[in-house]
């Protein structure tokens, strides 16, 4: 268990590593462009269950063995590359600490939990698999850890949509919220793939 907690944690890092090194890319004008109109037309419509969907379909993923683990970082340094190009699209998003987006939100930190879950796991099964041990004990655990990152997705999901509709009633606040809005659908809905026309 003390393992399991260690390499939790471990993952933690490296997925806010992962998003970072993202976050500093450095992208043209034409590509962040190209970027973020196809971001914007994706995600015009979507909803906590859209939300819940996208980073349930980023989270699963990771679970598989050896590739989870690949998985899970590319999401977060493409999410934090496509952050870079809002920034270059909008200057002004500058001033935003790229980590405060996973850290200073409570769906933000619900959403690192579950991805670290994934990661942590898929090193644990990979682990399992090299030293050819029997894998039937840790199934339950794993199933178990998927309901827990499912359950954490699903009630991100809906609180980010609550608070985002409550800080454009004015309910509350987050600073510049036609910027905050922005930039915390685009880190939540992980449209992986199809949201990252850009290669470097």
């Amino acid at each position: 268990m003390k393992l399991r907690i260690v390499t939790f944690f471990v993952f933690v890092g490296l997925f806010s590593a992962a998003f970072q090194i993202g976050a500093i890319s450095e992208i043209s004008d034409e590509d962040a462009d190209a970027f973020v109109q196809k971001f914007l037309s994706q995600t015009e419509a979507i909803d906590g269950t859209g939300i819940f969907l996208n980073n349930s379909l980023a989270a699963l993923p990771m679970f598989v063995p050896g590739f989870g683990m690949i998985w899970g970082l590319y999401t977060a340094w493409s999410t934090g590359f496509g952050f870079a190009a809002m920034i270059t699209m909008a200057p002004g998003l500058s001033e935003i600490m790229p980590l405060s987006i996973l850290y200073m939100s409570p769906f933000g930190l619900m959403e690192l939990a579950a991805y670290s879950i994934g990661l942590s796991r898929s090193f644990h099964i990979t682990s399992q698999l090299i030293k050819r041990t029997n894998l039937k004990g840790i199934i339950r655990p794993t199933l178990i850890e998927i309901g827990i990152v499912a359950g954490l997705l699903f009630g991100a999901g809906f609180l980010e949509e609550y608070m985002i509709k409550m800080a454009q009633e004015g309910a509350i606040s987050f600073g510049n919220f036609t910027d905050w809005s922005l930039i915390s659908v685009f880190e939540k809905t992980r449209e992986i793939s199809c949201l990252f026309p850009i290669r470097i």
